[in-house]
């Protein structure tokens, strides 16, 4: 915005300049409006020929003038463009440098593979959380989303095992492969679980057959935007309030504090060998239990107050934001 306001300025500045010399030497001299307008731009291009040879003395004041205005213009032009250089080239080492410290020092981070629609909802909603995120793009034009945000961002080639490296996959939390092509996000689940055996890969797939593709490629979980798009289409017709429930709890960007959460309980931990009357969590912290999800992947829906709490579970909770942050401090998060 900076640079485009210098710009406008050099521009009129240089307009008024010719503007005053033709008038100038149409007044002084008394030339015609078409070699006033000539003899001022020989002066302003140092050329100096033609019509500045037939100057009176008022004219060579004049002309002397003319000379110094157009110095002085054309030495704000070449500073102002200098320091736009400058600052620019700066930025971009710097910005590199911060990014780069930034990337080395993630751990347990998100890594985004596309800046489409569906990667920035993805990026949005972690982000909401609180949580680092990575976003890989190969389209300068969308990676500048994520740049004006201030997210992490590395422009290139999700499938490249060089950038998944730059990201720090090893390091990883998860990865979503976000990107619109289903050959695309194929090649990306195949490297990244290539690279990192154990991270959860959640990718997109367009087309239905493409699902066991990505599967078969190392993908945790897919997602198909269309099937979740019709489902929820259907549930807003048949469930309207339902749905709002859900999506209001679900979604981190929601004006409520109302969330859905899942909390690990880590070792060693308070909560761990309790049960959930004695850990107290209904009513010290006002949270519900929908669902505790065992070690061993069993899942215990609308647990009993006399079900016990070990390491390594996931409770399945709902309640206000900030009483959830509570029970994460409380298990060991």
């Amino acid at each position: 915005m900076k640079g485009v306001r210098t710009t406008i300025i050099i521009l009129v500045l240089v307009v008024i300049l010719i503007g005053v010399g033709t008038l100038g030497f149409h007044i002084v001299q008394g030339w015609n409006w078409f070699k006033s307008l000539y003899a001022t731009l020989m002066t302003v291009s140092t050329i100096g020929a033609g019509p500045e040879n037939e100057l009176s003395s008022r004219g060579e004041v004049f002309n002397v003038i003319l000379i110094l205005l157009g110095v002085a213009v054309v030495g704000f032009a070449i500073g102002s463009l200098t320091k736009a250089v400058v600052e620019f080239e700066l930025g971009s080492f710097f910005g590199r440098r911060r990014m780069e410290k930034e990337l080395s020092a993630l751990k347990n981070h998100f890594i985004i593979c596309g800046a489409g629609r569906v990667g920035r909802r993805v990026a949005a909603e972690v982000a909401a959380r609180k949580l680092p995120i990575v976003i890989i793009e190969k389209d300068p034009d969308r990676a500048s989303w994520a740049q004006e945000r201030g997210f992490p961002v590395i422009i290139g080639d999700a499938a490249s095992e060089v950038t998944l490296r730059k990201a720090r996959i090893e390091s990883a939390r998860a990865l979503a492969s976000a990107v619109t092509s289903d050959a695309q996000n194929v090649y990306i689940a195949l490297t990244a679980r290539g690279i990192a055996p154990k991270i959860p890969i959640v990718a997109r797939a367009s087309e239905e057959d493409a699902e066991s593709k990505l599967l078969r490629a190392g993908a945790t979980t897919v997602i198909s935007p269309y099937s979740y798009a019709g489902q929820r289409m259907a549930r807003m017709m048949t469930r309207p309030h339902v749905q709002r429930f859900i999506d209001m709890a679900l979604s981190s960007l929601s004006e409520t504090r109302l969330e859905i959460e899942e909390v690990r309980v880590a070792n060693p931990s308070k909560l761990a060998g309790q049960s959930l009357e004695a850990a107290n969590i209904r009513d010290g912290f006002g949270i519900i239990v929908l669902a505790i999800r065992r070690q061993d992947g069993r899942l215990d829906f609308n647990p009993p107050t006399s079900a016990t709490v070990s390491a390594g579970d996931y409770l399945i909770v709902m309640g206000d934001s900030q009483n959830l942050k509570e029970l994460e401090s409380l298990a060991g998060v």
